[in-house]
């Protein structure tokens, strides 16, 4: 049965398609083609939380992704069943697109986690920066596949691409961003998304707000994924214990809330009895059911559903979230041992760019310092600011141990031999 939710702008792909005989949906066809990239498999060998590799059960960022996704799913099946009055078999929100904008969401990360992000935004900066979410746009449109001595993107619907814009706003209308924003070249692929719109003004100074129905679905579910399960390594790794608990709360005591007092204390049970590992899955379904829907009037609704629809959460489960993503914060993510981490892939990363920047801009590419493929497209290109963007792209595409064997190859001279793989 035809999805009436979705109409021809929504399925439009950046270039026109040949394909006319394929049985699946345009937004399973998205799907498929993520599923088996390279790229999605590469996240297997990223950062979540802790390092990739360094034990089994952590969670990667494939596994976070895949998690996000199920989550991403299941919020569809639940407001679709919830809300009748506004959805119905012929016309609700697409669970293929969500789940393809959900595995999309974290395709753009560099190695080593947002240290990675903000080591390559850093050197990057004259550039025009770097954003994990900009990159992934970037994967989508221009280098997701290979073809001869250049890449191209895998020509994603508008619905997907709109999907994966968490943020809309471009580097220069801020001064020097963090994150949270687009490459200034990637405005065209703005204007594809609305069509040559015009955006009002009382959108466009907010733009990173204005998020279709799916892009907001895919946040939550990222938030519930990243808020929940990443507690449960945390405690695993030892990072997180009734102790530390405890002497969070005491030193804590003035700036949280009565409900986040009953929240640490049932964290600490869990904990002592063993059971955290299943109380914290059975948040993930309330935090699905905490989805609520309304309508609202924007100016793109002439051309699409996607944005007439608000997400609402319940006041009670934002507040459970951000306790979770505190005490990951204050316990994990600011901990010495993660610091140091961070301390040694901000100079793996700092002496690889540097040593590719002069190579390909300084040396002509005299040396071949990385795989063939890669250091040809790097050649051929003559502008020296689009080099450098190459050379963050692979960076960017690199995983945790690749980055590592890379660095170690180029700079220990008691490591590597000719048999190595690159």
């Amino acid at each position: 049965m035809e999805n009436k939710f979705y109409t021809e702008f929504d399925l439009k792909r950046l270039t026109e398609s040949k394909r006319t005989d394929d049985f699946r949906t345009p937004f399973q066809i998205d799907r498929d083609r993520i599923i088996y990239s390279s790229e999605l498999r590469r996240l297997q060998g990223k950062t979540q939380v802790f390092l990739s590799g360094e034990y089994d059960f952590y969670r990667t960022r494939l596994t976070h992704t895949i998690e996000v996704a199920q989550i991403g799913r299941a919020i569809c099946n639940y407001l679709k069943s919830e809300y009748k009055d506004l959805f119905a078999d012929d016309f609700y929100i697409d669970p293929d697109l969500v789940e393809a904008v959900c595995l999309s969401h974290d395709l753009g990360h560099p190695p080593f986690g947002h240290a990675g992000e903000r080591t390559l935004n850093k050197l990057m900066n004259p550039y025009g920066g770097f954003e994990g979410n900009a990159q992934t746009l970037r994967l989508l449109t221009e280098t997701f596949y290979r073809a001869k001595n250049q890449r191209r993107g895998m020509n994603p619907t508008r619905s997907l691409l709109d999907g994966v814009l968490k943020y809309k706003m471009l580097f220069h209308q801020f001064v020097n961003p963090k994150n949270h924003f687009l490459y200034d070249y990637q405005a065209n692929y703005l204007r594809f998304v609305f069509n040559g719109k015009e955006i009002p003004n009382n959108i466009s100074a907010k733009l990173n707000s204005f998020r279709s129905v799916e892009c907001q679905i895919m946040d939550w579910a990222d938030d519930t994924a990243y808020a929940v399960n990443d507690i449960v390594d945390s405690i695993q790794a030892g990072f997180i214990n009734i102790i530390k608990l405890n002497n969070w709360g005491q030193e804590n005591a003035g700036r949280i809330k009565s409900t986040q007092i009953e929240y640490l204390e049932q964290t600490m049970e869990w904990i002592k009895d063993g059971t955290y590992k299943r109380e914290f899955g059975s948040q993930i379904g309330q935090f699905i059911r905490a989805c609520k829907i309304s309508r609202r009037e924007t100016f793109a609704d002439a051309l699409t559903n996607r944005y007439k629809y608000n997400i609402e959460l319940d006041e009670d489960i934002m507040l459970r979230a951000q306790f979770y993503k505190q005490l990951s914060y204050d316990m994990v993510f600011n901990s010495p041992q993660l610091h140091q981490m961070e301390f040694k892939a901000d100079h793996i990363i700092k002496k690889l760019f540097e040593v590719l920047v002069n190579n390909y801009l300084g040396n002509n590419g005299n040396d071949k310092l990385i795989p063939e493929f890669s250091n040809d497209v790097i050649i051929l290109e003559e502008n020296d600011v689009t080099k450098i963007r190459l050379i963050c792209d692979f960076i960017s595409g690199m995983t945790d141990r690749y980055a590592v064997r890379t660095y170690r190859r180029l700079f220990d001279p008691d490591f590597g031999s000719l048999a190595d793989l690159i």
